[in-house]
């Protein structure tokens, strides 16, 4: 099943679509309503209303309240064209936090904010929490995964590298973009293999398998339900592999009128427009 956030005048609802680009998508419960039981809603076929595309307001199909949990640093072809190239991989993955509100869904633009010369793309995988996760092994936090989407974790490389904290550099205005959800079992897991490539005016610029990733998801889903409960609707951005802009020479960086595609196996293509800082200026 692929799923869709749509605001509709009382809300909004998780919807399904048949395909990439389908014009119609059928409503399948309040959003809300879908994750306090996701299971239920993702194991027989929609039975709602049906709603034209173009005429509502598509959305993330994520509560305003999940958390969005980023994996940094983890794909050994990403590690090593970085800083950290030396090192030895550390015990435990880098996280970090993202709010909900930076994220967007195909085609919104994404600004460039005043104090940066551009944005960087970062073609990742998203994974949904499906089920509650307390203390949970490995084994148990990967069988919760409900689906996966395409992300692009757009960064503001300089607000990222002022300080030793990521977060203001990764929370940009409609810096997070995410496709449909897609349900695990059109998927299957990550460590079997999807492939992974980011394209900028048409410009492979990344092109990575998820086989590389240094922290296995559920690895990384038990490792946080260790601290605090993994609800479902939460979301794990799994990281990034090599070929990001600021670790080329020269760096290269999205500038207005760029175009930058990120296309996963099975999950899709998520296209973004990259605008200059105006865009998000009241008025």
């Amino acid at each position: 099943m692929k799923i869709i956030g749509v605001r509709l005048p009382e809300g909004v609802h998780a919807a399904s679509i048949e395909d990439w680009g389908s014009p119609r998508a059928t409503l399948i419960a309040p959003l809300a309503e879908f994750w306090s039981d996701p299971a239920r809603y993702t194991s027989a076929a929609p039975a709602g209303a049906e709603v034209e595309i173009s005429r509502v307001e598509r959305v993330p199909p994520v509560l305003p309240d999940a958390r969005v949990i980023c994996v940094g640093l983890n794909y050994r072809s990403h590690v090593a064209e970085g800083s950290y190239a030396k090192e030895e991989y550390p015990p435990y993955p880098v996280l970090f936090a993202r709010w909900t509100a930076t994220l967007s869904v195909d085609g919104v633009p994404a600004p460039i904010p005043g104090t940066e010369e551009g944005l960087d793309w970062e073609g990742e995988v998203a994974a949904y929490v499906g089920s509650t996760l307390v203390d949970a092994d490995p084994d148990t936090a990967r069988a919760a995964v409900l689906g996966y989407s395409t992300f692009n974790d757009l960064t503001a490389r300089w607000a990222q590298k002022i300080t030793s904290q990521w977060i203001l550099g990764k929370n940009g205005d409609a810096s997070g973009p995410l496709g449909p959800l897609v349900t695990a079992d059109e998927v299957g897991e990550l460590r079997d293999g999807l492939q992974l490539v980011t394209r900028v005016n048409g410009t492979v610029v990344q092109s990575g398998n998820t086989r590389d990733l240094v922290y296995e998801l559920g690895e990384v889903l038990s490792h946080i339900s260790h601290t605090f409960t993994l609800r479902p609707g939460d979301v794990i951005a799994t990281g990034t592999p090599s070929g990001v802009g600021y670790a080329r020479t020269p760096p290269w960086l999205l500038q207005p009128g760029d175009v930058v595609e990120v296309e996963v196996e099975r999950l899709g293509v998520l296209t973004t427009p990259i605008v200059s800082n105006q865009a998000r200026l009241p008025g």
